[in-house]
C-alpha cells in the first residue's frame, strides 16, 4: 500500500531534489545569473560583485549550458593549439572558424551599399577608372541587384562600354583593342568597424571585391518582384522612384571575388559556386553590437580570459574584433622580452563548444568563456578533471596571426 502521509511526500521531495542537484553538478551545468536577464541589462556582466568581490560560484543559476557540457562530455577540446597546448588530443575538435566562402557571403549580405568602379567613358579620361557609391541588395544567389538612374555617371558608364561590346561583337567597330573588357565593373564592399578601438573605416576589418559583367534586368525576369521588394525593405527611397521610367535594375553577375579578412589577417580569391551555395553568418547584423559592448564593459573579463584561457599574464591590451556563430576573435598585444617598447601582437580564435543558433545562444556561449577563465583563475575545480589536463581550460583555441612592433 502506498504511502501518502507528509513525511513521506517530503521524504521524497528532498531525495527527487538531491538527485536533481547531482546530476546537475556532475554534467558541469553552470550558467551566470545575467544570462537570465539579458545581454541587453546594465547587468551585462555574469560575474556581478559583491563588496568588490566575486560572488561564490554556487549562487549562480544552473541554465544554459547542458547541450555544450553534453557534447563534449567533460573532455578538454583544443583546436589547433598553441604551443602551450601541443600534448592535447585532436580527436572530436569542433569546427570553430567560418570558410572563406561564408565569410565572402557574409560581407556582401551584411553591407547594403558600397563603391562600384566603372570604366570612364567621359573625354579626357575615357578608360580611367570611375568609382562611385551605389546601394544594392542581393539576389538568391549572393548576386548584387542595382537600381540605377539612367542619367548617372556610372549608369552612363555602363551604358556606353555595353554598346561598345556589342558594335565588336557584330563587327562595326574597327579598334584593334577588344572592348570586352570595358563590360566589366567592380563592386568594393566592407564591415563596419563594430567597436574595435582605433579601427573606424580603416583596414581593420572584412571586406569583398566583386568582379563581373553587369546587365539590365528585364521586366519579365522571374525575380525582378522580389528585388523590387528586398530593395525597398532596405532602402527607404526606392518606394519613390523604383516605377520611374529613369530608374532601372542591374544585376552583378560575378566572375571573379576578393575576399579580405582585415590588415594581414587573410587574404583570398573565392570560388563563384562555393560563394553562391554559402550562407551568411546569423550573427553578421548584431555581432558590430557585441563586440562593441564586450570592448566596453568587459574589460575585466577580457583581462582573465588572455590571462588563464590564452595563458596570457602579461597582456597589456585586450581586444574582441570579431563574433560569429562558431565563436569570438581576440586581439591581444603583450610585451615581448624584457624591453618596454618591443610588443607582440597576436590575434586568437576562442570556438564555442557547439555552433550557436541565436543572438542569446552567443551571449550564452561567451559568458561561458568568461565564468571558465574567472574560476580558473580563482582556482575553482569542479573535481571531474583528466588527470593529463594539466588544469587546463575547456575551451577550443586557435592561434590565427601574429605580428611583432619594436
Amino acid at each position: 500500500m502506498m504511502d501518502n502521509s507528509p513525511s513521506s511526500t517530503a521524504a521524497a521531495m528532498k531525495r527527487l531534489l538531491l538527485t536533481t542537484m547531482a546530476v546537475i553538478i556532475s554534467l558541469k551545468i553552470v550558467a551566470p545569473l545575467s544570462l537570465v536577464q539579458g545581454f541587453s541589462s546594465s547587468s551585462l556582466s555574469f560575474l556581478s560583485t559583491t563588496h568588490g568581490k566575486k560572488q561564490d560560484v554556487q549562487q549562480r543559476s544552473p541554465f544554459s549550458s547542458l547541450t555544450a557540457s553534453i557534447d563534449l562530455n567533460g573532455k578538454t577540446v583544443t583546436a589547433s593549439p598553441s604551443p602551450e597546448r601541443n600534448n592535447k588530443s585532436s580527436k572530436n575538435i569542433p569546427e570553430i572558424r567560418l570558410n572563406v566562402f561564408e565569410k565572402a557571403r557574409t560581407v556582401t549580405s551584411v553591407c547594403t551599399s558600397g563603391t562600384m568602379c566603372t570604366l570612364s567613358s567621359h573625354d579626357g579620361i575615357n578608360g580611367a577608372p570611375f568609382g562611385s557609391f551605389v546601394d544594392y541588395v542581393l539576389d538568391d544567389d549572393g548576386n548584387p541587384v542595382f537600381l540605377f538612374n539612367d542619367m548617372s555617371m556610372h549608369t552612363v558608364n555602363i551604358q556606353n562600354a555595353n554598346a561598345a561590346a556589342a558594335a565588336a561583337a557584330t563587327g562595326e567597330d574597327d579598334s584593334e583593342s577588344s572592348p570586352a573588357p570595358a563590360t566589366m565593373v567592380t563592386l568594393f564592399t566592407q564591415l563596419s568597424s563594430g567597436g574595435i578601438a582605433g579601427a573606424g573605416t580603416s583596414q581593420d576589418v572584412s571586406r569583398c571585391s566583386l568582379t563581373g559583367t553587369i546587365v539590365k534586368m528585364d521586366s519579365d525576369d522571374p525575380d525582378l518582384d522580389l528585388i523590387r521588394m528586398k530593395y525597398s525593405l532596405t532602402h527607404a527611397y526606392a518606394d519613390q522612384v523604383m516605377d520611374s521610367s529613369r530608374f532601372s535594375f542591374y544585376r552583378l553577375l560575378p566572375q571573379r571575388i576578393y575576399f579580405v579578412g582585415g590588415f594581414g589577417v587573410s587574404s583570398k580569391w573565392v570560388d563563384i559556386d562555393a560563394y553562391q551555395n554559402a550562407s551568411s553568418d546569423i550573427l553578421a547584423v548584431e555581432a558590430p553590437a557585441i563586440v562593441e559592448r564586450l570592448n566596453r564593459e568587459h574589460g575585466e573579463d577580457l583581462s582573465y580570459t588572455a590571462q588563464y584561457v590564452l595563458d596570457l599574464p602579461n597582456a597589456k591590451k585586450i581586444q574582441v574584433t570579431n563574433v560569429d556563430r562558431l565563436g569570438m576573435d581576440l586581439r591581444v598585444t603583450c610585451p615581448l622580452g624584457s624591453r618596454r617598447n618591443k610588443l607582440q601582437t597576436d590575434e586568437f580564435r576562442i570556438g564555442f563548444r557547439i555552433p550557436v543558433l541565436s543572438v542569446e545562444d552567443a551571449k550564452s556561449e561567451i559568458l561561458k568563456v568568461f565564468q571558465e577563465a574567472w574560476e580558473k583563475g580563482n582556482d575553482i575545480s569542479w573535481g571531474d578533471d583528466d588527470e593529463d589536463d594539466d588544469n587546463s581550460c575547456d575551451v577550443p583555441i586557435m592561434k590565427i596571426a601574429t605580428d611583432s612592433l619594436e
